[in-house]
């Protein structure tokens, strides 16, 4: 936990916060190893970071002195659209995708996608967030990405792809494609990412005649954990 996610429903009392104990608290203790009079990285989810004084540290949780005067961090310039992937690699990706602090994460059906993925718990608010968390205070983020769940494929590309990119450019990942991600305009985008094995030709097909455009990632097949970061760290690079 590189940084202590304070929320609005915690106990303020103007800038002082209580955290009750918890999670939170016992990694103050544990691994911090704080004291009273030591500085705490924080922020506030959805909002500002700064640092916050431990005041006290008792048997009911730790009090901190809060001033938040720093902005989160820059978001990432593409939005991702990733088929969902198989449930024990959906919580790294969650992780992930919060880490690069992407601000629109798409999932979506695909002909590879087994159905039962989409009756995975970890598609639940609470198992999402928590996922979500983890990433965030890894990297010092307080602004979470938003999960949005489409199981139907065609609609998706059909109805609302063109909408979602809104005048940015849409790339396909498609190993045959003759470009590379790494050639396109540094630019906000949309990315497209398939299953394992990637999209079929009729979903590649379907969203080019929409509005996307194919790029590959190189001449190795990756899986999708290797997909995504080496998306994400290529649209770093400006």
């Amino acid at each position: 936990m590189n940084l202590i996610l304070l929320y609005a429903d915690d106990i303020w009392s103007g800038s002082s916060c209580f955290l009750a104990n918890g999670r939170r608290t016992q990694h103050i203790r544990a691994v911090l190893q704080a004291v009273v009079g030591d500085t705490l990285r924080v922020g506030l989810y959805g909002g500002a970071q700064g640092n916050a004084r431990v005041d006290v540290i008792d048997d009911a949780g730790v009090t901190l002195s809060v001033q938040l005067t720093q902005s989160p961090p820059p978001r990432h310039r593409f939005d991702i659209v990733l088929a969902l992937p198989r449930p024990k690699m959906l919580r790294r990706i969650l992780r992930t995708v919060a880490e690069f602090g992407v601000s629109n994460l798409h999932l979506i059906n695909s002909a590879r996608v087994d159905k039962s993925y989409w009756q995975s718990p970890l598609l639940s608010q609470v198992k999402l967030n928590e996922a979500l968390i983890a990433g965030m205070e890894r990297s010092q983020d307080t602004i979470a990405p938003v999960v949005h769940c489409h199981q139907r494929f065609r609609p998706f590309v059909e109805d609302e792809l063109l909408q979602l990119c809104n005048g940015r450019p849409c790339w396909i990942t498609d190993k045959g494609a003759a470009t590379a991600l790494s050639q396109t305009p540094a630019r906000p985008a949309l990315v497209m990412i398939g299953p394992e094995g990637g999209f079929v030709p009729f979903e590649v097909e379907l969203a080019t005649s929409v509005v996307a455009e194919r790029v590959h990632l190189g001449e190795r097949t990756l899986s999708v954990d290797t997909a995504l970061p080496a998306v994400l760290a290529q649209g770093l690079a400006l």
